[in-house]
């Protein structure tokens, strides 16, 4: 790890957090309302290869369900496959890391728990749904025990079909339990990596509206990133960056990160390669931006639009666009073909577009950052991010014209000094008025004036950042209903 990146003790606040966090310690083992479960399912490609070690890194978020190998329409057996066992590598390092983060955060999962929930899925062709596997009996399994009733976030990375094998099974023995069973689901997909999708889970399941997203901003943070990254941002995803940073002196998960190796035009050796999957997970973490509530809101996952029935889909920049009635994909995302040769989306289409994501990616890549040197370094010499806490409500009905006082709490556990910074989320607004929010750099005088449009909202960010190493930010959502 680079000397100069290392923090001068500071046991102090150290200790109380770590204290805070043993009392907390049974809290964090339960699951929790506030604590997403999800289930991934994955084609094992390069670019999921690289999100796994982001999202191991992340485990400590959510309760894991299971972690399930599917095949894709680019890779399955025999055609492009990483192999079936394509994530031991990344679970053996993750356990020899795990003793230090827990030094971080008592929340990460033991290996052993991950291996017991990483499992085969439908991998023998594109799109096969026919075998019962033991990843479509996972899925089927949480879906339909009883002793849990929070949704679970069921990721494709890959194609839809181990999932679609999974509600196939439920509809043919259990068909009395569909409606329960959709109730729990909650859809994020990479794209239709494969037709099952649309050929069955749509036909079958689409009148209990399953809340579902399909993602094409992926690509802001995919293989094309120099195209679509703003070149202020590029920065946090060239070699030198990821080096410093994530592949060196970080220990023997991150070192596995696979990195470009400067043997492709256009990238230096240790360039971003590919994170395309990383959002289906990023929109689930509880960072206070609370995009799980909407997936309109925006947040680490991008923003996504209601387009028919309950999918949801990039809001697109042109109004005169017309949405495909079926599969959103490679042939036909609005954002992959305006980055190819002959698109004639405008630049400032292509900002707008790809912007709910890579808004983001100074925040996200720190906080990537943050984690990796959790991998090696005690809780003194490494940095955690700021605690927001709000004695009132953070969501409120305000009458038109009414002064808006804007105030929460804000600590951070290394005792980093910090910063504020109000702004209104113009994007997931219902109001149209831009407001002005007076002193928008105090963390308690804030306020600005609701707008005279009743039954509209406001939404009102918090930033709160430190001066740690890396920098670290913290969110806070208000939602403001005006009467």
């Amino acid at each position: 790890m680079d000397p100069n990146r290392r923090r001068s003790p500071r046991l102090f606040f150290a200790t109380l957090f770590l204290v805070s966090l043993s009392l907390h310690l049974q809290l964090w083992a339960a699951p929790s309302a506030d604590r997403p479960r999800i289930i991934v399912s994955s084609d094992g490609e390069i670019d999921d290869q690289c999100s796994m070690i982001r999202f191991l890194l992340y485990t400590n978020e959510w309760d894991v369900e299971g972690i399930v190998t599917s095949s894709s329409q680019y890779h399955w057996q025999g055609h492009r496959w990483a192999g079936d066992d394509w994530i031991e590598p990344n679970l053996a390092a993750y356990a020899e890391v795990y003793p230090n983060l827990l030094k971080h955060d008592s929340g990460y999962p033991s290996p052993e728990y991950l291996r017991e929930r990483t499992v085969l899925g439908n991998v023998k062709a594109e799109g096969e749904m026919e075998e019962v596997t033991a990843g479509s009996q996972l899925i089927a399994e949480a879906l339909l025990d009883e002793t849990d009733s929070r949704p679970i976030w069921i990721q494709a990375w890959g194609g839809t079909n181990t999932i679609a094998r999974a509600l196939k099974s439920i509809e043919e023995d259990h068909p009395h339990r569909m409606a329960e069973v959709a109730a729990k689901c909650r859809f994020f997909f990479i794209w239709e990596q494969d037709r099952t999708y649309q050929d069955y889970i749509r036909p079958h399941w689409g009148k209990f509206e399953i809340p579902t997203i399909i993602s094409d901003q992926f690509e802001a943070i995919a293989y094309r990133w120099k195209q679509v990254q703003p070149p202020h941002l590029q920065p946090y995803f060239e070699g030198s960056w990821m080096k410093q940073n994530i592949l060196e002196d970080h220990g023997p998960l991150c070192a596995l990160y696979a990195a470009h190796t400067g043997d492709k035009e256009g990238f230096a050796d240790g360039d971003f390669r590919s994170e395309g999957d990383s959002p289906a997970f990023l929109h689930t973490i509880v960072n206070g931006l609370r995009s799980i509530e909407s997936p309109d809101w925006g947040g680490w996952g991008g923003r996504y639009l209601r387009v028919r029935e309950n999918t949801w889909l990039d809001p697109v920049p042109d109004p005169g666009y017309t949405y495909p009635e079926g599969r959103w994909y490679g042939s036909n995302g609005w954002g992959r073909s305006s980055l190819r040769p002959g698109s004639t989306s405008t630049p400032e289409q292509r900002r707008e577009y790809f912007k709910p994501m890579w808004r983001w990616s100074a925040a996200m890549q720190n906080d990537f950052a943050a984690r990796a040197d959790w991998c090696v370094e005690d809780f003194a010499n490494a940095n955690h991010a700021p605690v927001i806490a709000v004695k009132g409500s953070i969501d409120q009905t305000v009458k038109p014209g009414q002064s808006v006082s804007l105030a929460a709490t804000a600590t951070d556990p290394d005792g980093d000094s910090l910063t504020y910074r109000w702004w209104q989320y113009t994007e997931a607004d219902s109001a149209e008025t831009s407001v002005l929010i007076e002193s928008s750099e105090s963390l308690t005088d804030a306020r600005f004036t609701a707008p005279h449009e009743p039954g509209k909202q406001v939404h009102i960010i918090l930033e709160v950042s430190d001066v740690g190493s890396p920098p670290l930010v913290s969110y806070q959502r208000f939602v403001f209903t005006i009467q």
